[in-house]
């Protein structure tokens, strides 16, 4: 297989538009972006095809020079297109890579048993409508056969990207931690705008004025690590201002719960005073 293979996109969604793009732009040649079915899948399969030089198509062609079919399916569809796709062309020597955070690549093993060699590829980065992130610096986990995991590894380098070994038992409970680092945390923020309407600030009011400070937790961050960015009344033990805290939250019970739930965890993971006390006031 050469340095840099021909590769086919199955799925033109979020992540799948981000890494064709980014591939196009790494050097790749897109041959293909497949769709699932005719209407508005095969209709953004033909958007992001004419973006990256790629054709649009319905399925894997069988005269398809693709080495390597790059599976950004949804979770629940990724074995019943590689089931599909086995029984078209040939694919002993191809690559077949999926890209779930969740699942292991023996969701490829159809395609494992027509002799191709399987891996899963996630990157851990959130992919949204209208927004198409660099993948350069973006952790990618990998796991699979031998063969697949070579040439994976190859095109996320030329991504600029940085590839980890991961075992498939992990999976689950490394896609759960990058739950929390966006989607959940998204659920947070979410929950804030709740809280600010509270306190008489509109929503869009409330978006602007939280990013600062956003911000400059996320530098403390990655700059002291979880302890040493950890700020506010449960470090100093100030039970006085989170008994009022959650006696304002009593308008908004649901935000209550997560605020509770998230205090219990600093008290449990972060530095704080008067650790005892804090919990008889969240218990109660």
């Amino acid at each position: 297989m050469g340095a840099k293979p021909r590769i086919a996109i199955v799925g033109a969604g979020n992540l799948g538009t981000a890494l064709a793009v980014s591939l196009r732009r790494a050097g790749y040649v897109i041959e293909s972006v497949i769709a699932r079915r005719r209407g508005s899948s095969l209709k953004k399969a033909q958007e992001l095809a004419k973006q990256v030089g790629a054709s649009a198509s319905i399925g894997l062609a069988v005269d398809s020079r693709a080495e390597v079919i790059w599976f950004c399916a949804p979770d629940g569809e990724i074995a019943r297109a590689a089931q599909a796709f086995a029984a078209k062309g040939k694919w002993k020597g191809k690559i077949a890579l999926h890209s779930s955070g969740a699942l292991t690549s023996d969701e490829l093993d159809a395609l494992r048993r027509r002799g191709a060699s399987v891996a899963s590829v996630h990157p851990m980065m959130t992919f949204v409508k209208d927004s198409r992130p660099s993948l350069a610096g973006v952790p990618f986990a990998i796991e699979g056969d031998t063969a697949a995991v070579r040439v994976a590894r190859r095109i996320v380098n030329d991504l600029a990207g940085n590839a980890y070994p991961i075992r498939k038992k992990d999976k689950a409970a490394y896609h759960a931690w990058g739950a929390f680092a966006s989607p959940l945390f998204t659920a947070l923020l979410a929950t804030g705008e709740q809280v600010a309407a509270i306190a008489g600030v509109p929503r869009q009011e409330a978006r602007r004025r939280i990013i600062p400070i956003l911000l400059q937790t996320l530098a403390n961050y990655a700059s002291f690590g979880a302890p040493g960015a950890f700020s506010g009344p449960i470090v100093r033990g100030d039970v006085d201002t989170v008994r009022r805290h959650l006696r304002a939250l009593s308008e908004a019970p649901h935000a209550c719960e997560v605020y509770s739930a998230l205090a219990r965890a600093a008290l449990r993971y972060l530095p704080a005073r008067r650790r005892r006390n804090l919990a008889s006031v969240l218990r109660d």
